[in-house]
């Protein structure tokens, strides 16, 4: 059974930092990409970061580029998210998602999802 758990969400300030992880189980992590998605109150869920399977290509979504740094541990079945200079705008459930193909980041195509974690940046 496949098992993808979301930590480290909470409330913050504006300018703050969070570091979410990703733990997987189930499924050879090294064998998928792995992304993250976020969901706000009443919109869709959209791409924040993406990581292929070496961890040597990363993607970003246009509004977190240079503030967000996603990683992974192959060996550790782990990946990351390290948010920096938050916003009020990047609040939200954040989730972590699985692609047995590389280089799709559309949340249609994802193989399988965590239940989320979410995050809260105060103005």
């Amino acid at each position: 059974q496949v098992q993808l758990v979301e930590s480290g969400g909470g409330l913050v300030q504006a300018g703050g930092s969070l570091r979410l992880s990703c733990a997987a189980s189930g499924l050879p992590f090294s064998g998928y990409s792995m992304g993250w998605f976020r969901q706000a109150p009443g919109k869709e869920r959209e791409f924040v970061a993406g990581i292929s399977r070496s961890g040597e290509s990363l993607n970003y979504g246009g509004s977190v580029k240079g503030r967000f740094i996603i990683s992974r541990d192959n060996a550790k079945k782990t990946m990351l998210l390290q948010m920096n200079s938050l916003k009020p705008e990047d609040t939200g459930v954040y989730y972590c998602a699985a692609d047995h193909i590389v280089g799709r980041w559309d949340a249609n195509d994802m193989d399988y999802w965590g239940k989320g974690t979410l995050v809260t940046v105060s103005s």
